[in-house]
């Protein structure tokens, strides 16, 4: 588990471990409402998505590498677990949050690993944002052990992770889209089959490219704005009720003091990384490359992100790209 001892907050994770003389069948493993539920990655993301599964009464074991991510679980009721495999022994469904592909797959098929005590029948949500080749590679040997393996990545942000309110892009065998539907409802609104095994990671990085564009553009246009003397928010409630409004300007405005509860009113903390968003617009970049698809904007996205990420931004909030403009600006 080297991997998964470099894992940043937003990784935890949760398994059941299975005894080594006993055998389990499928008809025995149950999902949904009340039932036992592992969390592995308890970060910025999955603490907030552990929790509420806790508060509509699931019976929830959890894991992340850093002991403070798990006490404030185990307070709140949850039981720990000391590996992705002890966790594995006390779960029918397991969700997974971690940071990158890496993490998912030493995670999953690591030495102490939820494939190696998972009982036929598990029902396994990845809600990480990773390659979809890895996704599908997971599900395959999920498949060889009888056991089902979804990715469902997130959309959202830490608000709607506390409010519950998260969306879900589901990938994988559509009979199973219920089971995992059941479990997702108690951490989200709007749970979307998007296809095969590796649809939702599909889904979920042409999202995050397009936030991606829309921030660098809303934290142009309020700099600029701004540089010709308009009021920050004035401009914002201007560009809310026109047709530069988005998610961006309207709900997690870059400006410091434009909205209340954002990160960019709380010096960047908290939220979506810097270094994270780079991640996602890196696997957009690899996508677009194998599929021969044009990205000149998400190009320079991620451009742009992973200049930031070197330039000390990595671990603020992505959309400190506001602020990278200015000091930029006044650096020349």
């Amino acid at each position: 588990m080297a991997a998964l001892s470099n894992v940043t907050r937003n990784s935890k994770v949760l398994i059941q471990v299975i005894g080594k003389n006993r055998t389990f069948s499928c008809s025995a493993v149950q999902h949904g409402s009340g039932k036992r539920v592992g969390f592995i990655g308890l970060g910025n993301m999955g603490g907030p998505m552990a929790l509420n599964l806790l508060n509509k009464g699931n019976s929830v074991t959890v894991y992340d590498v850093y002991p403070e991510a798990m006490s404030k679980l185990q307070n709140a009721g949850a039981a720990i677990g000391h590996s992705p495999a002890e966790v594995a022994e006390k779960s029918d469904t397991i969700i997974t949050m971690l940071p990158n592909s890496t993490h998912v797959q030493e995670a999953y098929a690591g030495e102490n690993g939820v494939f190696q005590t998972a009982k036929p029948g598990s029902l396994l949500i990845d809600s990480s944002t990773i390659d979809p080749s890895v996704s599908k590679e997971m599900a395959s040997l999920a498949e060889k052990k009888a056991m089902t393996f979804i990715d469902a990545p997130v959309s959202g942000g830490v608000m709607a992770a506390k409010a519950g309110t998260l969306t879900f892009m589901v990938g994988g065998p559509e009979k199973e889209f219920a089971n995992a539907k059941a479990v997702l409802e108690h951490v989200g609104k709007n749970i979307v089959y998007c296809g095969s095994v590796g649809s939702g990671q599909a889904a979920k990085i042409c999202n995050n490219m397009l936030l991606a564009i829309n921030m660098v553009g809303t934290a142009e246009a309020m700099n600029l704005g701004v540089r010709l003397g308009l009021d920050p928010k004035l401009l914002s409630n201007i560009i809310n009720t026109s047709s530069g409004r988005s998610w961006s300007s309207e709900i997690y405005n870059p400006v410091p003091g434009v909205l209340p509860n954002v990160p960019a009113s709380n010096n960047y903390e908290g939220g979506f990384g810097t270094a994270l968003m780079m991640k996602d617009l890196g696997l957009a970049q690899s996508s677009a490359t194998r599929s021969n698809s044009a990205i000149p904007l998400g190009s320079l996205a991620h451009q742009l992100y992973r200049l930031m990420s070197v330039r000390g931004y990595a671990k603020k909030d992505f959309s400190s790209i506001y602020q990278f403009l200015q000091k930029s600006e006044n650096s020349n």
